[in-house]
C-alpha cells in the first residue's frame, strides 16, 4: 500500500509546503519542526493500522471502557536528517522502541556514489511492528541498506516506511528490492532526479537545513 498525503486535504500538505519555500526553509529550527509534525501526522493515520484490545478504566464519575493498541512499535531512523521526523513518530508512540542508523553516500569520480551502512543501534525486532523513517527517498539505495541491515536484529512482521518526499525511480526501486507487504507512507511523490541523485523539485538537503551545514 502507498499513501501519497499530497494527493488529499490534509494540514499535512501546509508543512510540506513550508519545507519546499526557500523563503522560509532557511529558518531551522521551523525546518525541524516541520518534520516533526509529519511525522507525528503519519504516526497518528500507522495507529490506525494497529492490532487494538478494550481495558477497562476507572474514572473519578464510574466505570468505563477503552480501545488501546496492543503493542508499541520499533521505530528506526537513517540519521542524521531523519531525527526530527522520528521525533514526530515516537509523541504518538510513548513507549516505542528506537533503532538508530547511519548511512551516508561514499562519492567517487564525478557524480557517482555508493551508499554505505556505518552504524546499527537497535533491540531485536523479531515479530514487531518495524516504522522505518527518512525524510528524502532519493534512489531508494540507503532505504534498502538500511532495511537489511535491521534484519540482523530479526524479522519484523510488519513494515511501515515514512518518508516526506520521495522520487519515482526511487519508490519503483524499493518496491523491486523489498518484500511486497511493506506500506508506504509518503508526503509527495516527485518525477524526477537530478545528475547529483537529489530529488527535483524535492526540498533541498534535509540534514543540512535541519542542522547547518557540513564539511
Amino acid at each position: 500500500m502507498i499513501t501519497e498525503f499530497s494527493k488529499s486535504n490534509t494540514v499535512l500538505n501546509t508543512f510540506l509546503r513550508e519545507l519546499r519555500d526557500v523563503t522560509i526553509q532557511g529558518d531551522s529550527m521551523r525546518f525541524r519542526r516541520n518534520l516533526e509534525r509529519i511525522g507525528e501526522i503519519i504516526a497518528y493515520e500507522i495507529s490506525k493500522t494497529l492490532n487494538y484490545e478494550t481495558v477497562k478504566i476507572t474514572t473519578p464519575m464510574a466505570k468505563t471502557k477503552s480501545s488501546i493498541p496492543v503493542e508499541e512499535p520499533v521505530i528506526a531512523t537513517i540519521l542524521r536528517a531523519g531525527l526530527p521526523l522520528h521525533n514526530g513518530v515516537l509523541n504518538y508512540f510513548d513507549k516505542a522502541q528506537n533503532t538508530f542508523i547511519s548511512a551516508y553516500r561514499k562519492h567517487g569520480d564525478q557524480n557517482d556514489f555508493e551508499v554505505e551502512i556505518e552504524y546499527l543501534a537497535s533491540p531485536n525486532i523479531d515479530g514487531k511492528t518495524l516504522i522505518l523513517c527518512d525524510p528524502m527517498l532519493a534512489t531508494g539505495s540507503s532505504m534498502v541498506l538500511a532495511y537489511k541491515a535491521i534484519l540482523e536484529k530479526g524479522t519484523p512482521k510488519k513494515v511501515h516506511i515514512v518518508s516526506v518526499v520521495a522520487s519515482k525511480s526511487g519508490m519503483n526501486f524499493c518496491i523491486k528490492n523489498l518484500p511486497k507487504e511493506i506500506d508506504y507512507w509518503i508526503g509527495e511523490i516527485d518525477e524526477t532526479l537530478d545528475t547529483k541523485s537529489y530529488i527535483v523539485p524535492g526540498l533541498g538537503d534535509a540534514g543540512d537545513l535541519a542542522y547547518g551545514t557540513k564539511e
